[in-house]
C-alpha cells in the first residue's frame, strides 16, 4: 500500500489541479452593445468549459482609461478599433490577440406609443414632439461618435444638440429611451434587436454611409492572471456559432476569423 501512495497523491493532485484551472473565473470587459449577445454567448462558454465568466459592460473609452491604470480585467471587447490598438501599442495586451469580431450599426429608436413618423430617418428627429434625445456620449462611447458623426451628415446636428440627453454607454442611452426619460433615441441595432427592447419600440436604421463604420476589435489583455483560459475563450468566440449568434443580434461579422 505504500509504494501505491504516492501515484494515489500524485493523482489527486493533478485532479485537484484540474479542477481549480476549470474554477478560474476570467473577467471581460465589454462595449455594452454586447450586453445580450455577449451574456448568451458567456453562459454557453461556461457550460462547456466549467470555467466561469464575469462579464463588466460599459463604454469602450472608459474601459481603456481604466485597463491603462491597471483594472484587473482578462479581455477587453471594444466598441471601436482604436482603443484596442492603442493598447496593443503600449505593451498592454498579449502578442498575437487582437481580433477584429464585427461591425455595429446604429438606429433611431422610439417607443411603441410614439407617433413619430421614421421614414424620414435622422430628420425625424426634428419634429416638435422631440423634446429630447437620448445619445451615448461622444466622448468616450463610439456609439455616441457614430450618431453626432450621422446627424452632421444629415445636417440637422446644430439644430437638436440642445435636446441630447448624455448616456454613458450605449445601454444607458437606450434606457433613457425605454424608460420615457427621451422621446427618441440614437442606440446600438443589437439592444433594438435585445429582448429587453425589441417589444417595447420600433426602429429605423441609420444608412451606413452616413457614419464612420464601427469596427470593433478585443484584445487578450497582458496583465491577466488567466491566460489560458482567456485564450479559450477568446477561440470559442471565433467559432461559427458565435458569429450567427452575433449577426442575430444585427452585428456585421466577417465568415472567417479577420485580424
Amino acid at each position: 500500500m505504500n509504494v501505491k501512495r504516492p501515484g494515489l497523491v500524485a493523482a489527486l493532485v493533478i485532479l485537484w489541479v484540474s479542477q481549480f484551472c476549470a474554477a478560474q473565473e476570467i473577467t471581460v470587459a465589454a462595449a455594452a452593445d454586447l450586453q445580450s449577445a455577449m451574456q448568451e454567448v458567456a453562459g454557453r462558454f461556461q457550460k462547456e468549459t466549467g470555467t466561469p465568466v464575469k462579464v463588466i459592460y460599459g463604454s469602450s473609452g472608459n474601459f481603456f482609461q481604466q485597463i491603462q491604470n491597471g483594472a484587473p480585467f482578462d479581455l477587453f471587447f471594444s466598441a471601436n478599433l482604436d482603443y484596442p490598438k492603442k493598447l496593443e501599442a503600449a505593451g498592454l495586451t498579449e502578442p498575437g490577440s487582437y481580433y477584429q469580431y464585427a461591425r455595429g450599426k446604429i438606429v433611431i429608436w422610439v417607443p411603441n406609443e410614439s407617433r413619430l413618423d421614421l421614414t424620414a430617418g435622422m430628420k425625424a428627429l426634428l419634429d416638435p414632439s422631440v423634446k429630447k434625445i437620448a445619445v451615448a456620449n461622444p466622448q468616450h462611447a463610439p456609439y455616441g461618435q457614430a450618431a453626432v458623426a450621422a446627424m452632421q451628415k444629415e445636417e440637422i446636428y446644430d439644430k437638436v444638440k440642445d435636446k441630447f440627453v448624455l448616456g454613458e454607454n450605449i445601454s444607458q442611452t437606450a434606457s433613457f429611451v425605454v424608460s420615457g426619460a427621451a422621446d427618441a433615441g440614437i442606440v446600438a441595432l443589437s439592444l433594438a434587436l435585445s429582448p429587453n427592447m425589441k417589444d417595447k419600440g420600433r426602429y429605423s436604421e441609420v444608412p451606413t454611409g452616413e457614419y464612420p463604420p464601427i469596427e470593433q476589435a478585443c484584445v487578450i489583455l497582458e496583465s491577466s492572471k488567466n491566460k489560458d483560459a482567456a485564450r479559450q475563450f477568446l477561440t470559442f468566440f471565433k467559432s461559427p456559432a458565435v458569429g450567427s449568434q452575433l449577426r442575430r443580434y444585427g452585428f456585421d461579422v466577417q465568415a472567417s476569423p479577420g485580424k
